[in-house]
């Protein structure tokens, strides 16, 4: 797997872990969501630029980025993951 689609499923997987849309990363960086999408599609590259903006963004290194999606989200700040549901279980379910 090359670099940038490694990049893309590292993003993927940040929105996923912060529930964020592409709108929100559009917005942190400057850029449309149409514009994310064509990134996150392969039809337009991540540039370096971006790339700094969201690892401080999701207050990870750069390099933890660049290093796949294991790696960033085992980066990211407890405090910036998506809060969990809790399942409620019935007395049947205990």
């Amino acid at each position: 797997m090359g670099l940038e689609e490694s990049l893309r499923l590292t993003v993927a997987a940040l929105m996923q872990a912060t529930g964020e849309s592409q709108r929100a990363v559009a917005s942190v960086l400057g850029l449309t969501q149409t514009q994310v999408s064509r990134r996150q599609s392969g039809a337009a590259s991540w540039t370096l630029d971006d790339v700094d903006a969201l690892a401080v963004h999701y207050e990870i290194g750069a390099l933890d980025l660049l290093a796949g999606p294991t790696r960033a989200c085992e980066a990211l700040p407890a405090g910036r993951h998506r809060p969990t549901a809790t399942k409620k279980r019935g007395r049947s379910g205990e």
